[in-house]
């Protein structure tokens, strides 16, 4: 398809090619496919060191690990992206989607999606059946559960999203260790809980578009005040949960009680604030920056174990 695409074009090929792969990256969500293999090696790496195995005796895994939990979640995004071309138009923030533009035709994303999925699986069961079993359980928790399922009927939508969100770093540390352990089920649960206030902030800011497309997102349903107290509650969630990873040292627990509380702070002056808008968009921006903090600290961290 994209051979056909660029070799159409009879002039300016170069800008051509670039707008492809803009699309292309678009419609396998890249900034989600980046930002879920950092939780994903986050659970190899602390696997490895708290197994004592090195990681440069076992390359193999590390590849398996990483090229499949890479196609599986690009394949079930653009999966998600087919499943949600009658929606999108609706809303201002999706209409540059290439199955919006008409730049990717729904058969293509369609058999794109599914053959990302069944090689990055192929993948992951070459690294451990338990790490292949948790990418199936991950895919259906997403396409089925959340984007065919939840979405559109239901306002826990996005908590029920927050399984398949939660699901990769049990992916590398699966890849590992199989069996998995007290710090695989800390890690999921870390991501479990952090998705409810990361994605009602951006609910938020989109919640005209949500309510254009009829997608019952708590912020529609329920309205601000609502939304902002259960924001609250899933942070103050969070207190607890880095101390199941005490083999990081009281290092990491400080830290990350630290950005707990300034993360608890913000949430309890949303309370206060005249503009909900901005004060959503610095919600969303800090739990962008607590995950990515709190997970290379981990990895950071574990060196020193």
């Amino acid at each position: 398809m994209s051979n056909g695409r660029a070799m159409s074009a009879e002039t300016h090929e170069a800008p051509e090619a670039t707008t492809f792969l803009k699309d292309f990256l678009a419609l396998i969500k890249i900034g989600i496919v980046n930002s879920n293999l950092i939780t994903v090696f986050t659970g190899l790496w602390l696997a490895f060191q708290f197994s004592d195995r090195h990681f440069l005796n076992e390359l193999d895994i590390l590849v398996y690990t990483i090229v499949g939990s890479a196609l599986i979640i690009a394949g079930s995004a653009a999966m998600n992206n087919y499943i949600d071309t009658d929606i999108d138009p609706l809303m201002e923030s999706k209409k540059a989607r290439p199955t919006v533009t008409g730049r990717f035709k729904p058969s293509a994303v369609l058999a794109l999606a599914v053959s990302f999925i069944v090689i990055g699986e192929l993948f992951l069961f070459s690294a451990s059946v338990s790490a292949g079993m948790f990418g199936i359980a991950g895919v259906l928790a997403y396409v089925v559960l959340y984007s065919m399922w939840s979405k559109r009927r239901h306002v826990s939508n996005t908590i029920v999203g927050s399984i398949s969100g939660a699901i990769p770093p049990l992916i590398g540390w699966a890849a590992v260790e199989p069996t998995l352990g007290t710090g695989a089920w800390a890690l999921f649960l870390i991501m479990f809980i952090w998705q409810p206030p990361h994605f009602y902030a951006l609910a938020m800011k989109r919640t005209e578009e949500y309510r254009a497309a009829n997608i019952p997102m708590l912020p529609v349903v329920k309205g601000f005040h609502r939304t902002k107290k259960s924001m609250l509650a899933w942070i103050v969630m969070l207190f607890p949960l880095p101390f199941l990873l005490m083999e990081l040292g009281t290092g990491f627990i400080i830290l990350a009680t630290l950005l707990n509380i300034g993360w608890l702070v913000l949430a309890i002056r949303g309370f206060k604030v005249a503009d909900d808008l901005k004060w959503a968009k610095t919600m969303f921006i800090y739990s962008l920056n607590y995950m990515t903090i709190l997970f290379v600290s981990m990895i950071i961290f574990a060196v020193f174990i």
